[in-house]
């Protein structure tokens, strides 16, 4: 059986050329022509399947132990295919914790075209149970939350849907296949905002579906031809050179946060460090379980002698943006900027704090990482 590092550089073999090169051209043809009337033929139309994306969508399914998997123009737009193979009257629960933009996609989209959708802390057996409805068709959650980064079990919530026959929905992002198999674990559909770990370089919008079975693939083809937020052949080829080192990235990423911890748990100015992938650190027990580890972003608060703002706008290296799991480092300050439509007493309900700061570590040597944030607490202290 091929390991998961083999698979990283060697996607399924085409077989579609006679130059002998060791990667997947990059097809740009719109239109495919037919032999005769009546041939079968692999692709005719590019919305409708291209050979540079389906190598890419092969070794996504490879990657995430699953049947199939779909490549889209972006993360929501995967998440709004993976979303709309459902009809008006069914009713989805949802971890309360989501990406802010699956949320208003649900809410402002979904919800006009007849969906139900229950929030619950998805890390609650129970509350997930007493969620459910007649019409309830799936559960929806992110295994590991942003920016504080909870954990829900992938196996319990899953064997939890099978008794109720209904399907598990996993945003595997945080994680990547690389840390975490949601399909193996019994979930049925595995989603990706391929921006972030899997392409790895900030430079490459894109997500990705992959199902577990035929049924599931046949459902969410249909939605990808037919609404067709497809990702291009250029894409498709940057994106899976980008795959080819998640492995070695997240590694180091990963080596980097338990530095950066390390330090910040020594300092006076930090009051709370969310981060599972560190023993003796909430949802830690939880994650390893599952998991091979918690990934390249955690949060921390920062006591009230520091100003937060100034924190942020002083640091040089970790460059203020939204997005992660590039190989450059980057911060954000949730309560002004992901949850900053949000009024003071709901950023506080969800626990985003004014002094909660969040950082997606890069590749970075991580003495210049733990220098950066040293002069920012310098400039930032009341």
């Amino acid at each position: 059986m091929t390991r998961f590092d083999t698979k990283l550089v060697h996607a399924p073999a085409q077989h579609d050329n006679n130059t002998g090169a060791v990667t997947t051209p990059i097809y740009k043809a719109t239109t495919f022509a037919y032999p005769e009337i009546g041939a079968p033929v692999k692709d005719d139309y590019s919305r409708s399947g291209n050979p540079t994306r389906r190598a890419l969508e092969e070794q996504l399914a490879a990657l995430e132990e699953g049947t199939a998997g779909f490549a889209f123009s972006s993360g929501m737009a995967t998440i709004h295919a993976a979303l709309a193979i459902f009809k008006q009257g069914d009713h989805l629960i949802v971890g309360n914790q989501i990406y802010g933009g699956t949320f208003r996609l649900l809410h402002q989209f979904f919800e006009r075209w007849g969906l139900k959708i229950t929030a619950v802390d998805t890390r609650n057996l129970a509350a997930i149970e007493a969620a459910i409805q007649p019409n309830t068709k799936a559960i929806y959650f992110e295994p590991v939350t942003n920016p504080l980064l909870q954990v829900t079990s992938v196996q319990k919530v899953a064997a939890l849907a099978q008794q109720h026959h209904l399907l598990t929905i996993v945003d595997n992002t945080f994680l990547s296949p690389y840390l975490l198999q949601p399909l193996t674990l019994g979930a049925d559909i595995v989603i990706h905002s391929a921006t972030k770990y899997l392409s790895g370089h900030s430079d490459v919008s894109a997500g990705a579906v992959i199902v577990k079975d035929r049924e599931l693939a046949e459902r969410v083809y249909f939605i990808q031809n037919a609404l067709g937020s497809i990702l291009s052949p250029e894409d498709s080829n940057e994106l899976a050179r980008g795959i080819k080192t998640l492995s070695l990235r997240l590694d180091r990423q990963i080596a980097n946060v338990k530095e950066l911890v390390n330090y910040l748990q020594g300092l006076g100015e930090v009051k709370k460090i969310y981060y599972p992938g560190i023993k003796g650190l909430p949802g830690y027990q939880e994650l390893r379980q599952e998991a091979k580890g918690a990934g390249g972003v955690f949060s921390f608060e920062l006591t009230e002698s520091v100003d937060p703002v100034k924190f942020v706008n002083n640091l040089r290296l970790f460059k203020l943006a939204v997005s992660l799991g590039a190989v450059e480092s980057l911060v954000e300050l949730p309560s002004k900027m992901s949850h900053a439509e949000l009024s003071p007493d709901e950023q506080l309900a969800a626990g985003i704090k004014p002094g909660l700061i969040r950082m997606a570590v890069g590749i970075e040597d991580f003495h210049d990482q733990i220098a950066d944030i040293q002069q920012a607490i310098a400039k930032s202290r009341k």
